[in-house]
């Protein structure tokens, strides 16, 4: 821990990740593999727990280790062309539920920007300098007011946003929703916006003000954990 939270003033000093500290001690471990997981409180979970995991990507490493250890139920989000078609090849866990579409702060369809390197999967609703202005698909979306509407859920146990720029977005729509969330994990993309610090910042405050305690930050300060006060 102690060489994560150096790595993590070095990525700050050279203005990489805004200056961010935990306001809370809590227990953790790290899911999912190196590239796609988050620091989760674990003994919050248990065989009755949903977990909504918006952008799957071509890893649901995190929500496999979810459903293996704890028997969650985890609803899993992206209308990403390729995440799609490697969903339908793999083979998933029956507690895995695969949604094809995407959150956002409106239901529709919607254009979402592919990124520039072909090789890579994950697009955006945000234009940002890894995505493709001409490289663009529609693709449906829906509000998370939508979502919870539709999955009949009033208690998520974990919501897990790794949404390619589109988090600064859709925060403050689910946020007020009348619906128990204990555990945000967001990936904040703050290196793809030139005033991505501040808009960092700016989402971890409104957590914060909506009663979310931030626990735990990765080494390269972009996973960030949060639980719900008491």
């Amino acid at each position: 821990m102690l060489y994560d939270r150096l790595f993590f003033l070095l990525t700050f000093l050279r203005g990489k990740a805004p200056w961010l500290h935990r306001s809370i001690k809590k227990h953790y471990s790290w899911y999912g593999n190196k590239h796609a997981g988050f620091f989760i409180i674990p003994e919050l979970l248990n065989r009755n727990s949903f977990v909504y995991s918006f952008g799957i990507g071509e890893d649901i490493s995190l929500d496999r280790e979810l459903i293996s250890k704890h028997g969650c139920t985890v609803y899993g989000f992206d209308p990403t062309p390729k995440s799609i078609e490697w969903v339908k090849n793999s083979n998933t866990p029956h507690k895995f539920h695969f949604m094809p579409y995407g959150i956002s702060n409106k239901t529709g369809s919607a254009t979402f920007y592919l990124p520039i390197n072909e090789n890579h999967v994950s697009g955006s609703l945000a234009e940002t300098k890894v995505v493709s202005s001409s490289r663009k698909v529609k693709v449906p979306m829906k509000s998370f007011a939508d979502i919870i509407k539709e999955l009949k859920h009033k208690n998520i146990d974990i919501l897990k946003m790794d949404i390619e720029g589109s988090e600064y977005d859709v925060l403050p729509d689910i946020l007020k929703q009348e619906v128990d969330i204990k555990q945000i994990l967001v990936e904040f993309h703050h290196r793809l916006f030139s005033n991505g610090n501040k808009m960092t910042k700016d989402a971890v405050e409104l957590l914060k003000s909506s009663g979310f305690d931030l626990f735990a930050i990765s080494k390269n300060g972009e996973e960030l954990s949060f639980v719900k006060r008491l």
